[in-house]
């Protein structure tokens, strides 16, 4: 057996309850293995798992585990972060509109630095580490996400007139070409994928990594999309975790109030994606260990599953 066929699970010969649970575990996850065979998931990587070492490898190990049972996994990550944090330590000021960072000409090329090499870079190197073949790319690569700027308005509380607000450099896609990632997905390499835009005239667009892995889940026609967060999923007024969802009743959960703050734009994510081709999106906890096996290989699941009908 080769290091890249290493299982997940190590049984200990001394706990035979143990090696009974880990052996009905694994034989609860086969039809869910076979369900999936051939299908693609686009997992979007963010949040505070990206912080902890322990959480990364496990990450990446999940990662390179799918593509073994014969899913086909695309990598998205974010990085807001650690652009924070550099653009700190070069004392260059940010400032946020409606949870977004004004990115201005100096600053795209600092965004563009981190999300493209750093961390791009870094992830790429915890799939490989972990037995996978990862390459590292942005939307840039092969013309793969085309944007455009994007608009904001505001209405001042006093006159009640709407402004154009200017983001600078901060996009949206509007195509996306998936010649790539089909390519990739006929061979073992796993995509690791910066959300990086590029304009008609050539600019460079910092694109919101969940909307950007929502335009790359519906251009490949994902089966899953998965969305990782700092939370275990939507919540009901009673703090318990909702575990599948339709699109009218995550309308009514906006109108209601349930559904708010930073929450909103993740479930319309989940929406444009579910409403644009793909079978169901996932919001998850990427705070805990093997958050997506759970998911995937357990009946319970481990986050919220959001379906159009």
């Amino acid at each position: 057996m080769t290091p890249m066929e290493e299982p997940m699970l190590t049984i200990s010969p001394d706990d035979p309850e143990d090696m009974l649970v880990k052996a009905r575990t694994l034989s609860e996850a086969l039809p869910y293995m076979r369900k999936y065979s051939g299908k693609t998931f686009v997992v979007k990587y963010g949040g505070h798992a990206m912080g902890d070492p322990a959480l990364a490898e496990q990450f990446a190990r999940d990662v390179v585990l799918l593509k073994k049972v014969g899913i086909n996994p695309i990598v998205v990550h974010g990085g807001g972060p650690q652009i924070g944090r550099l653009l700190e330590r070069m004392k260059i000021q940010s400032t946020f509109i409606d949870g977004l960072r004004v990115t201005d000409a100096e600053t795209i090329d600092i965004v563009e630095m981190v999300l493209s090499g750093k961390i791009n870079k870094e992830i790429v190197t915890w799939v490989n580490d972990a037995g996978g073949l990862a390459i590292g790319l942005s939307g840039k690569d092969g013309d793969m996400v085309r944007a455009k700027k994007l608009n904001r308005t505001q209405k001042d509380p006093e006159s009640n007139i709407e402004k154009v607000l200017d983001l600078g450099f901060v996009g949206e896609p509007y195509a996306v070409d998936p010649h790539i990632l089909n390519t990739f997905a006929k061979s073992d390499i796993i995509p690791v994928i910066a959300p990086i835009g590029v304009g008609d005239n050539g600019e460079t667009f910092n694109i919101n990594a969940d909307t950007f892995a929502g335009a790359i889940a519906s251009a490949v026609g994902a089966a899953r999309l998965y969305m990782l967060t700092d939370v275990s999923g939507v919540l009901d007024g009673k703090g318990n975790r909702l575990t599948d969802l339709v699109a009218h009743e995550v309308h009514d959960l906006i109108k209601d109030g349930t559904i708010s703050g930073g929450m909103i734009p993740k479930v319309e994510t989940c929406l444009d994606a579910v409403e644009n081709g793909v079978e169901a999106a996932v919001i998850l906890n990427g705070k805990i260990a093997h958050t997506i096996l759970l998911e995937i290989y357990t009946p319970q699941g481990a986050g919220t599953l959001i379906r159009a009908r």
